[in-house]
């Protein structure tokens, strides 16, 4: 085996590399935090430091690149995690277009433009159709509201 392939500075830089191309892969943000420890360790390794000290600073700089960096990426960089429409819906006021009683499992209300089927938060209240309501929560594809 070539002796380049064991010196710490191509280690370093096989490393960054595999980061790299894991995070190129996943679009996670889950490895790019240890390309940055392995890049310091790479600038470490051509400065002539101890292998000791690369593997402390790679350790270090990718536990301060995740746990610090993270939650801002998490937020800024990835803003696409939103709300779905059903999490904007609590609170809400509804029509009610079909008389609401648990009892008789009967139901219907209108919110956005959209029917759902719908059920009183409180068992045994009966809406009448044509009312509004308020949107309490909801549970798979079941209003529960009140009056």
């Amino acid at each position: 085996m070539p002796e380049f392939l064991l010196s710490p500075i191509f280690l370093w830089l096989a490393l960054m590399v595999i980061f790299i191309i894991v995070e190129i892969i996943t679009v996670g943000l889950t490895s790019i935090w240890f390309a940055g420890g392995a890049l310091v360790s790479l600038i470490s390794a051509l400065v002539g430091w101890n292998v000791m000290i690369q593997v402390i600073l790679f350790f270090a700089v990718s536990f301060v690149l995740l746990f610090c960096t993270r939650p801002f990426a998490l937020k800024y960089v990835k803003p696409h995690n939103v709300k779905t429409n059903y999490e904007e819906m609590i609170g809400k006021e509804v029509r009610v277009t079909e008389r609401i009683d648990n009892r008789n499992g009967t139901g219907t209300a209108v919110c956005n433009g959209q029917e759902w089927t719908a059920r009183s938060a409180a068992d045994g209240h009966v809406i009448e159709a044509g009312t509004t309501a308020q949107v309490v929560e909801i549970k798979g594809v079941k209003l529960y509201v009140k009056s």
